[in-house]
């Protein structure tokens, strides 16, 4: 009697819990901005205003290399984390970690500064986005998963995408730091203010949905969880079950890794490519936020989608399309044509992205779906580093920023090729459990 009291206690679906799901888009919007404004001025501005030195690849990378390390560990911790202090608390944990990052910009006298300011971005959004997105997994049903990332998706990348946009212009009214400092300071403090007011914690709900899995509780079509793990795993059960034990999830973990060397390309050679080609800022703020709003605004779409065709297609033709997005950049010139490889660059990372996240939470249980999300968006974003850093390398071998076009075009085909040889339907209903 008390377990059935306890479950009529936690209803799931977006409906049921629209409230603290629109609360949670909220956030997720926010955590897009914080990251968004280090996209446009930060790399358009690294040589005239923190004084890297044109050419200077490896230096010019090493922003986005500290952020990727810095998140990608973070997301594991952050997993582990959340099942021992709950999802709000990680959440505020990150908004703290972000307080710095303003003031940081406004007085730093060289790039190491800009490095360091990243590395508390890397925090900030390893505990909050991760939180975000895991919290409204906990509420929805699990054919709403496909739509429940896509919507926090979309929230996310709109907000990267704003961010870009306004602080281009905020940089040429107010002055590059100031106005960097005056967007980043509103943005820390409302969300963290709202997170105390409205943001309620979500473990209870993965709690009770645990419970009723082990007791035979829970209708429609049985995911394929892995056969080969304990009811409660520890850290590394989880993590080489991710990573290389079931090749489902570690083919997935790989793609995940390397599509986020589209997104360390876009972050810093893309506005610098657009600026030596004698783009404004503004103009520069305007085509990344095309792949930014395209990604975004797709991903309404997209990730419901997958609910319906299954995982598997979504992520090939997402990786492939979006690496032929970035080989489009360097065929042509013009802010028109670049603003076209950028929708197609974002339309095939909006196929992608919530799915890749969607397939780890059809197969992970309950009882340990939050580290492996965690530990999915660790080698995710792990990508950043590892992406910056061979960016880096390749555009100094080759002697320009278009052999790193080349090289993640290349990098996105033979990824999504792993994925369509190594990779199984994970949808339930599209591939129950027999058992």
């Amino acid at each position: 009697m008390s377990l059935a009291r306890n479950a009529a206690d936690y209803r799931y679906g977006i409906r049921h819990n629209f409230a603290q799901f629109s609360h949670q888009l909220v956030q997720v919007f926010f955590v897009g901005l914080a990251i968004g404004m280090f996209r446009t001025v930060v790399p358009a501005l690294a040589e005239t205003e923190f004084g890297v030195a044109r050419g200077s690849f490896m230096m010019l990378m090493a922003f986005v290399t500290a952020f990727g390390f810095v998140k990608g560990t973070l997301n594991f911790v952050a997993g582990r984390l959340s099942e021992r202090l709950g999802r709000k608390k990680v959440l505020f944990i990150g908004w703290l970690a972000a307080l710095p990052i303003p003031f940081m910009i406004l007085y730093a006298p060289n790039w190491s500064w800009i490095v360091a300011a990243t590395v508390l971005l890397g925090v900030n959004q390893g505990l909050a986005w991760s939180m975000t997105q895991t919290a409204k997994l906990d509420l929805t049903r699990a054919d709403q998963r496909g739509l429940t990332i896509g919507l926090n998706e979309f929230a996310g990348y709109f907000g990267v995408a704003v961010a870009g946009i306004v602080t281009g212009h905020l940089a040429t009214a107010l002055g590059p730091r100031e106005g960097l400092m005056l967007f980043g300071l509103a943005v820390v403090a409302l969300a963290g203010l709202m997170t105390l007011l409205w943001v309620k914690d979500t473990l209870p709900w993965a709690h009770a949905e645990g419970k009723k899995h082990a007791a035979g509780q829970m209708a429609g079509p049985q995911p394929r969880y892995p056969t080969h793990i304990s009811d409660r795993p520890g850290t590394w059960e989880v993590f080489t079950l991710m990573s290389w034990r079931d090749a489902r999830m570690a083919s997935i973990s790989q793609a995940g890794l390397v599509e986020k060397f589209v997104d360390a390309l876009v972050w810093v050679f893309f506005p610098v490519y657009l600026y030596r080609h004698g783009l404004s800022l503004a103009g520069i703020g305007w085509v990344v936020g095309v792949y930014g709003f395209v990604w975004g605004i797709s991903q309404f779409f997209t990730g419901h989608w997958s609910d319906r065709v299954g995982r598997k297609k979504p992520i090939v033709a997402g990786m492939w399309l979006c690496g032929g997005g970035v080989a489009l950049v360097v065929l042509g010139e013009g802010e028109l044509w670049w603003s076209f490889a950028a929708a197609v660059m974002g339309f095939g990372m909006a196929l992608l992205y919530p799915t890749l996240s969607a397939a780890v939470s059809d197969i992970a249980h309950p009882n340990w779906r939050g580290s492996a999300i965690g530990i999915y968006r660790f080698w995710r974003d792990l990508g950043y580093g590892i992406g910056a850093l061979l960016l880096g390398a390749v555009a100094a071998l080759f002697g320009g920023i278009e052999a790193g076009f080349w090289f993640t075009a290349a990098a996105m085909f033979v990824s999504g090729l792993i994925v369509l040889l190594a990779c199984e339907e994970t949808h339930p209903r599209l591939n129950p459990d027999a058992d």
